[in-house]
């Protein structure tokens, strides 16, 4: 299973949510870029980048950071943020992205995600952010009445490449992730799905890597990894998913 650092991006930098809400964002570096790098070379196997002024705004407003990342890591990075247009995909996919998450669309206009899925076959995934079971868009402003899971499940069918669930009330946490969720969503789709929201500790990894047979492809860690209550060289190790053996978090500046 991945173990795969999150950068949030907010005015540049680097950042950390409580909850999705953004007056109490923590900034964790100034740079994204220096983080990104760090992060790759400890060894994670993929980057999860989200423009939080992308979200909000309802367009990509953090490329040129995107495109720095990109160049400075040897691993894949999935972007997500404000992705509603097909030339908004287009223009993320162009700075050298392994895949978009697309968020609001997948509600408002499942028609664009299908179009989207077929021109851009196996790069398109769907972010489920849910708020007690419904899905929230625009940047986690609004709450539909639309069930994570039925939206799921309809995502497949428009030929979505993977699955992100966020559980927003566990994201920034530090709580546990929410099994209960993450397991009857598994249980319903036949694509992969990537957990997000709530890992704290070690052992929250390790229930999720337990999952891993029912089709949880990945954990997306954030506040935990920035504030030292998960080490990634353990994360990565205790996934079978070690590259370096010999970078540990001391070894990393900020910048």
């Amino acid at each position: 299973m991945d173990i795969i650092p999150a950068i949030d991006i907010l005015d540049g930098r680097c950042v950390r949510l409580y909850q999705g809400d953004y007056d109490l964002a923590e900034s964790f570096g100034e740079d994204p870029v220096a983080v990104a790098y760090n992060w790759a070379k400890m060894g994670a196997p993929r980057l999860h980048v989200v423009d939080l002024n992308g979200a909000r705004s309802g367009a990509p407003i953090h490329l040129e950071a995107l495109k720095r990342i990109v160049t400075h890591v040897d691993c894949p990075v999935q972007f997500g943020g404000g992705l509603r247009s097909l030339e908004s995909v287009k223009a993320v996919l162009d700075c050298g992205v392994d895949r978009v998450i697309l968020g609001t669309i997948a509600v408002e206009d499942p028609t664009l995600v299908a179009h989207l899925c077929e021109k851009f076959a196996g790069r398109i995934a769907v972010g489920l952010d849910a708020r007690g079971g419904k899905v929230a868009v625009r940047g986690w402003k609004e709450t539909s009445e639309v069930d994570a899971a039925i939206l799921a499940q309809e995502m497949e069918k428009l030929g979505a490449a993977a699955l992100v669930y966020t559980d927003i009330l566990k994201d920034g946490t530090l709580t546990g992730p929410n099994l209960v969720e993450l397991q009857r969503l598994t249980d319903m789709v036949n694509i992969p799905v990537v957990a997000s929201g709530g890992v704290g500790t070690l052992a929250d990894i390790l229930s999720l890597i337990a999952l891993e047979h029912r089709g949880l492809e990945g954990v997306i860690v954030g506040r935990a990894l920035y504030t030292g209550d998960v080490d990634l060289t353990e994360a990565l190790r205790a996934a079978g998913k070690s590259r370096w053996q010999d970078v540990s978090p001391e070894d990393v500046a900020w910048g």
